[in-house]
């Protein structure tokens, strides 16, 4: 059995320890929340900080007062889940992203090809004008000014962009968006489990502190 003057001398070290300083240490400090349990299964140390979901599991356990064993890790398998939906929303971000930055090349580029075709229709109309006598209106004798190129429709709606990234998503044959649907539709459904899990227990330790009443 440890002895009061072992635990003391315990806490006066743990005080002096600092921790590692240098970057490769903190890195390699920051890699052990992720070795075992639910946090390896769960964050991607090469594009998550374990840290950060640490601090987000910690959060989710905060809101539940879980007292056995059973419960805790039904508390840790809730933060999992709600981890990776978080997961999926920022996928779906990213796919809009990616597929509205197509849509911006794909609108330059159309926008030089325009650009290069009112070069080379001036420079026609130019020297057509140059060859040929000017006309003039019939109604009032006025001359007709060369007409200008019609505007292109405005294309800044503000949902405009993400309507036409949606359709070039939905319209991918791998069907991204469909499977996305599909990986959230199977957490929320274990997450809702777990959280039913929950208040049952919740209600069944209620129950039993309740002090029995006769008829």
């Amino acid at each position: 059995m440890t002895s009061s003057r072992q635990i003391d001398a315990n806490r006066r070290n743990a005080k002096l320890s600092t921790g590692p300083v240098t970057e490769e240490g903190k890195q390699h400090s920051r890699r052990n929340a992720i070795r075992h349990g639910l946090t390896a299964e769960t964050v991607i140390g090469a594009l998550e900080d374990a840290e950060d979901y640490a601090a987000f599991e910690m959060a989710v356990t905060a809101d539940f007062d879980a007292t056995s064993a059973v419960e805790r890790e039904l508390v840790l398998r809730l933060a999992s889940l709600l981890w990776r939906l978080r997961r999926a929303t920022a996928i779906e971000s990213g796919l809009f992203r990616i597929q509205a930055l197509h849509l911006l090349q794909f609108r330059q580029a159309r926008r030089a090809h325009h650009e290069r075709q009112k070069i080379i229709d001036g420079l026609y109309d130019g020297a057509v004008a140059m060859s040929a006598p000017t006309t003039f209106d019939e109604a009032d004798g006025e001359e007709v000014p060369n007409a200008a190129l019609p505007k292109s429709q405005d294309d800044s709606h503000e949902f405009a962009g993400v309507i036409q990234s949606y359709l070039r998503l939905a319209n991918l044959p791998t069907f991204p968006l469909d499977r996305l649907s599909r990986y959230e539709a199977t957490l929320w459904r274990q997450a809702c489990q777990i959280l039913f899990t929950l208040q049952f227990s919740n209600r069944a330790r209620a129950r039993a502190r309740m002090p029995w009443r006769g008829l």
